[in-house]
């Protein structure tokens, strides 16, 4: 909600906060006037997976104090709503600059509070975080991250005792509760007399997740055969670095090759203009490594490990990237197909993806006989999915567009670990077939049909973005497109109406025509930005992707 920030800014001026922070404030006030609006004219939202935003000073910014009064909201909720003499919670943090720190008062408010904290003692992936709540039958856990955002950003996601993201109803009781700690004066920032005991999680939890996720591997007499496979690994500054090789030699690989720049675990990410293995520019580095070293795959995670984007060799020898479609049809196509071939298919079975992601893997599920879930955009989804079926059904993997993957149910959220495993397991099994990763993508499509996807962005930041972003929701809602691609359109599902979609309401606009091509617009949920998907189906779907671009994105 909008606030007067002139009246905001002189309360932390005049309050009871560090000479830092007020310092700064001056200088905001006195050389960006426009910064010093945005950073005050509103409280960062804790929404439903936590917070992320800019980092600075101000109401609307990660920093020490909307961290704090985050931890303390949480910690109010787990102390109202769980029962025990030992709650406990578990937390970790990425390379991004300040999330040590922020991870450090994170868990000094939840001991102040009594509770029971383990923390990692240096930074994890997001997967392996997810995997030690479980692991610790901790009641939360805390992930200090801005994910695959510039490095300008930060955040905090929040994860229940599931070991997934939190949602409904627990999202609104304690974004409930967080809105009720409006000033640093509420937070306990100093651990007493009685607080919980702090613990750190290292190389025991290392192994007991790497254990784990290598286990779902499927082909280990391929991967003798074909330990010689040459990668190429990049942790784009991030987690990665310390699980991901380690990853692929214990599966057998030998010729894994480093971008040794980008090992380097740094929050300002120098190599990189954004972090995001999404984008090509961010694979340059490695892609020349892979040149040198005539390598068949390169590997990109994010920093905070848990999305994977690929890249491999086409029938010339030229490096290809996949999109995050590509890469979880052709890893849901290999899984389904090692499990038939080893008996582990039954009804019980199934497969989720996201109302973005492409219909080529519930197409893919179909043929062999495997449920697929449709749900709303978010990793957290997927995992519903799976907290609801325990002990009815076992979740295969599952897999999203922005290059999110998971297999099994160790892991509830995206895991770039398990799936850096599987496409080098993957690559194994397909040299045993006399394929190529590339060559088994273009089997699939032979068999399926030939689609191609993309995602164009529209980036409008601070308010007046805000508000032009909702209104051109807005518009598309009151006036639809008549048609996509040059085709009529047969269907428009808004899915800001439950009621009709059967899933919990989301600023979403699907378009479809009579040819199964879909247009999806949403405005993202961690960034300023407007997003259109697009779908394309048959001989001329990369024309298709073309003229959805020019109608849609002006």
């Amino acid at each position: 909600m909008a606030q007067d920030f002139n009246e905001v800014a002189n309360k932390w001026l005049n309050g009871n906060f560090d000479p830092e922070t007020k310092g700064k404030i001056i200088e905001l006030r006195n050389n960006d006037p426009a910064g010093f609006e945005d950073a005050f004219y509103k409280n960062l939202e804790f929404g439903t997976g936590g917070l992320r935003g800019l980092m600075g000073v101000g109401t609307n910014r990660m920093n020490k104090y909307t961290v704090g009064m985050a931890t303390q909201g949480l910690a109010n909720y787990i102390l109202k709503k769980c029962v025990g003499d030992d709650l406990r919670v578990c937390i970790s943090y990425d390379s991004r600059n300040n999330s040590k720190e922020f991870a450090k008062i994170a868990s000094d408010v939840f001991s102040a509070n009594g509770l029971h904290v383990f923390i990692f003692d240096n930074i994890r992936p997001t997967p392996e975080l997810s995997y030690s709540i479980r692991k610790m039958r901790a009641v939360a856990g805390v992930m200090v991250t801005a994910s695959h955002n510039p490095k300008e950003y930060n955040g905090y996601k929040v994860y229940w005792s599931d070991g997934a993201q939190i949602v409904p109803p627990v999202d609104g009781e304690i974004i409930d509760e967080v809105s009720k700690v409006n000033d640093p004066s509420l937070v306990k920032f100093e651990r007493g007399e009685h607080c919980g005991e702090v613990e750190l999680m290292g190389k025991e939890m290392d192994e007991a997740y790497l254990h784990d996720i290598l286990s779902l591997t499927l082909s280990p007499e391929s991967r003798a055969r074909h330990s010689d496979i040459k990668i190429v690994y990049t942790p784009l500054h991030g987690t990665g670095v310390r699980i991901v090789p380690e990853c692929l030699k214990r599966l057998g690989f030998t010729n894994v090759y480093h971008v040794y720049d980008q090992d380097v675990s740094d929050g300002n990410f120098p190599t990189v203009v954004s972090p995001n293995p999404e984008e090509p520019a961010a694979m340059k580095m490695a892609l020349d490594v892979a040149e040198e070293k005539k390598a068949d795959i390169v590997m990109a995670t994010d920093p905070d490990a848990d999305r994977l984007g690929i890249a491999v060799r086409d029938n010339d020898g030229n490096m290809v990237q996949f999109n995050g479609n590509q890469t979880a049809s052709m890893l849901t196509y290999y899984i389904l197909t090692r499990w038939k071939e080893l008996g582990k298919l039954d009804s019980t079975k199934y497969i989720v993806k996201t109302i973005v992601t492409t219909q080529l893997i519930a197409e893919i599920a179909e043929s062999f006989g495997v449920r697929c879930y449709d749900v709303l955009t978010g990793f957290k989804w997927i995992e519903e999915i799976v907290h609801k079926n325990e002990g009815k059904g076992y979740f295969i993997c599952g897999g999203e567009e922005s290059y999110g993957f998971n297999v099994g149910e160790f892991v509830r959220d995206k895991d770039a670990p398990v799936a850096c495993s599987m496409v080098a397991d993957c690559a194994a099994w397909a040299a045993d077939q006399g394929l190529t990763l590339y060559q088994l993508m273009q089997k699939i499509y032979k068999e399926y049909g030939y689609r191609k996807e993309s995602m164009v962005y529209i980036v409008r930041k601070g308010k007046s973005g805000a508000e032009e972003i909702a209104g051109m929701m807005d518009d598309m809602r009151q006036n639809p497109p008549k048609e996509i691609a040059g085709i009529r359109v047969s269907k428009v599902i808004d899915y800001e109406c439950p009621d009709k979609t059967g899933l919990p309401k989301s600023n979403v606009l699907q378009f479809f025509n009579a040819e199964g091509d879909v247009v999806t617009v949403r405005p993202s949920g961690t960034e300023p930005k407007i997003k259109f998907y697009f779908g394309a189906k048959g001989d001329s779907a990369d024309a298709k992707l073309k003229q959805l671009a020019v109608q849609f994105v002006k």
